[in-house]
């Protein structure tokens, strides 16, 4: 079987769809499927990948491979014509496509060349059908999706979720009520980690330290947490506050955030670090007592299945879409969007290390059974299988 992972970046500052596309790779590929990705060259603020690296030729990664092309005509947009030009020549070559994102001019044309050559094709909304992301740019999105998403979604064979609130909740611009266009199936699979990729702690911290490891954006709730922590503060409670992460796409925003923790109470207890991966942040969740993340909304929220298969307890918001898995596994603490209840929770968690011992290992022994990339990609493959024995076999159906 040969499959065609397409997605506009696949630089890790993007965060977890880029993550989840080569985690998802190189877990196919151990179960003897043939992955080719292709993507942009696109590398957040930082502009393009450094220019060492090959475009428009197959890069050998893990046992799959990537083919990366120029941005051109537009960066900002994460848009390549080159790509597009190269679908068309080779889409032949697959048996299925995975688009990775909605409302990317690079994505939305590539469903388009999948249904020119009868390529069949799974998308993955990678949350952008939520109804509060919609709101963003409301009026350009609802026109963008019925006009030009709509068609690519009846034409899918699937489209991909990551937790079942997302697809309850996801706009279909219409499809399945009075229109004639096709409704495809859903597909639930969550995202993954990789189980013991963390270190064991070796150590309790003498002062808590609480980590928000995230993409710094609006919707992450920060507005919320930096004030919840202050309340913390000025009721006594000590706690050292580590900031990680950083926004390619709106740096005022990042920037904002960091001028209001440095004008306020919390500016000697936190650590800004910026975007952080490999050994760093493998030491950030490995000496973590308590990651937060307070999202408006999340169609899975991979950094909260990091900290868990890190053995970190979490506080989350009832707005990531696996709450209800953190409140089965008795993995965290999960509470509304209200400055008083994060700053419950938080207080909760750090007055009670013993709590947050067995928390956090329940979380670990959560992700381990749900979220290891063995299981995924072989609920993927199964349904890759299903949907190719569908078309082989349409009367069977």
């Amino acid at each position: 079987m040969r499959i065609l992972q397409i997605i506009p970046s696949i630089s890790l500052v993007y965060g977890g769809p880029s993550q989840m596309v080569l985690g998802l790779s190189a877990a196919l590929v151990s179960k003897n499927i043939d992955v080719t990705i292709i993507t942009t060259n696109s590398n957040g603020d930082i502009g393009q990948l450094p220019l060492d690296v090959p475009l428009n030729q197959p890069i050998q990664q893990n046992g799959y491979q990537i083919i990366y092309f120029r941005c051109s005509p537009c960066r900002r947009y994460k848009f390549s014509l080159s790509l597009l030009q190269w679908l068309n020549a080779n889409a032949r070559q697959f048996d299925l496509a995975h688009i990775h994102a909605l409302f990317s001019p690079v994505t939305t044309l590539a469903a388009t060349i999948a249904r020119y050559h009868n390529l069949p094709y799974i998308i993955r909304p990678c949350g952008m059908l939520d109804p509060a992301d919609l709101q963003k740019k409301k009026l350009l999105k609802q026109i963008y999706g019925t006009v030009l998403e709509r068609p690519n979604l009846a034409g899918a064979a699937a489209i991909h979720f990551t937790s079942k609130e997302e697809a309850k909740i996801s706009e279909r611009f219409g499809l399945g009520s009075t229109s004639k266009m096709s409704v495809p199936q859903d597909l639930v699979i969550p995202l993954g980690v990789t189980a013991g990729f963390f270190p064991q702690r070796l150590r309790e911290s003498q002062v808590p330290i609480i980590l928000f490891m995230s993409r710094i954006e609006p919707k992450k709730g920060l507005d919320l947490l930096l004030p919840a922590l202050e309340s913390l503060l000025a009721s006594g409670i000590e706690f050292q506050f580590i900031l990680a992460g950083s926004n390619p796409q709106d740096a005022d925003y990042e920037t904002g955030i960091k001028l209001k923790i440095q004008n306020s109470s919390l500016a000697k207890y936190t650590t800004i670090t910026g975007f952080v991966g490999g050994d760093l942040k493998v030491e950030l969740l490995t000496n973590a007592d308590l990651f937060v993340l307070p999202s408006y909304y999340e169609n899975f929220g991979i950094a909260v299945a990091e900290a868990m298969a890190a053995g970190v307890p979490v506080a989350i918001s009832d707005r990531i879409h696996i709450w209800e898995d953190i409140q089965e596994a008795e993995a965290g603490w999960v509470g509304s969007l209200e400055v008083g209840a994060i700053a419950n929770l938080i207080k909760s968690a750090l007055l009670d290390p013993e709590e947050r011992k067995r928390r956090g290992l329940n979380g670990k022994e959560y992700a381990k059974k749900h979220y290891n990339w063995e299981a995924i990609a072989q609920q993927t493959i199964d349904a890759y299988q299903q949907i190719l024995s569908s078309i082989a076999n349409p009367n069977n159906l």
